[in-house]
């Protein structure tokens, strides 16, 4: 059951296939198993199996929240949580407990989402391979795969088995491992940078970085406040879009989020050219890639962008 998707195990919860508490109880025995990822600061363990009984509550009603009630969530440590600590993996915010949610948070729990626990990342979400933590670093999942563990015996010349891991990338590495680790079925991150992709494509899971204003960072402690974005972590493309639409959507508390998500990027026509600005960058990446460069997929991608910053106003 834990290896299903979303979608899948939102069908099975709704067929009566499996409860909310025992789904919850399979999660947190999980979690349990594969402390040693480190994938998880704060396991919310009476908060979630709590949460699962109120949902049990509305299924044998037949008053279902929708997709993700009764699913198991995780969220990274930099998002606000009400009566739950939340660290940014930093001796400065250890023991903060916060009086509020985040929008997103909010947002999944209205839903009938459980909260399982907090999230591993590096501190205040300033890294790329969860490894610069206070909790120390988030292991990935597949370090223990049979393949990887072959692969190791053949070339490996160390001894010490607990060197022998892969990085989950980062910042969001506890939410990218806790999805792969198969102890949640999604998981909030954040990106300014790659913080969701990274780990992402590190743990072998799908990650989601929405379109700037299209989702609330209230509550969200911010990196970049002009870059940040909450992220999701999931199985399936299928599982993003699911959660992607329970986050999405104007916020008055972050005046950033868009009015509207199906027209996020109508711009008004422009009559007027007078006062139009062109910038032409002093210093290009033609001028100093080296010509094998230039002919390769980077090469190219990089003299897009280039062209990208001549056109901007």
């Amino acid at each position: 059951m834990l290896g299903r998707t979303l979608r899948e195990v939102s069908v099975a919860l709704k067929q009566g296939q499996i409860t909310p508490t025992e789904l919850c109880q399979r999660c947190l025995s999980l979690i349990k198993k594969t402390k040693f990822l480190n994938a998880y600061i704060t396991v919310s363990e009476e908060v979630a199996l709590k949460q699962a009984e109120e949902s049990e509550k509305r299924y044998k009603k037949g008053h279902s929240l929708g997709d993700l009630d009764g699913i198991p969530i995780a969220v990274k440590d930099n998002f606000s949580t009400s009566g739950i600590e939340t660290t940014c993996a930093s001796n400065m915010l250890k023991g903060y407990v916060p009086p509020y949610n985040a929008t997103v948070v909010q947002k999944l729990l209205d839903q009938g989402a459980l909260l399982m626990g907090k999230t591993n990342l590096d501190e205040f979400a300033m890294g790329s391979g969860s490894t610069d933590g206070i909790f120390g670093p988030v292991k990935n999942p597949w370090s223990y795969s049979k393949q990887y563990r072959e692969k190791r015996k053949q070339n490996s010349h160390s001894e010490n088995e607990d060197s022998n891991w892969l990085i989950t990338g980062g910042s969001s590495g506890g939410s990218a491992a806790a999805v792969s680790a198969f102890t949640c079925f999604a998981a909030l991150g954040s990106d300014t940078g790659g913080s969701t992709r990274n780990p992402a494509a590190h743990c072998g899971v799908v990650g989601l970085k929405p379109s700037y204003g299209l989702v609330s960072r209230h509550g969200l402690i911010p990196l970049v406040n002009s870059m940040d974005v909450p992220g999701i972590l999931t199985r399936c493309v299928d599982d993003a879009a699911t959660v992607l639409g329970v986050l999405a959507g104007h916020d008055p508390k972050d005046s950033t989020t868009i009015q509207d998500p199906v027209k996020p990027f109508t711009l008004p026509s422009l009559t007027d050219v007078s006062k139009l600005c062109i910038g032409i960058p002093k210093v290009t990446f033609t001028k100093v890639l080296s010509s094998p460069i230039q002919t390769t997929d980077l090469g190219n991608r990089l003299v897009e962008f280039e062209s990208l910053l001549c056109h901007f106003y």
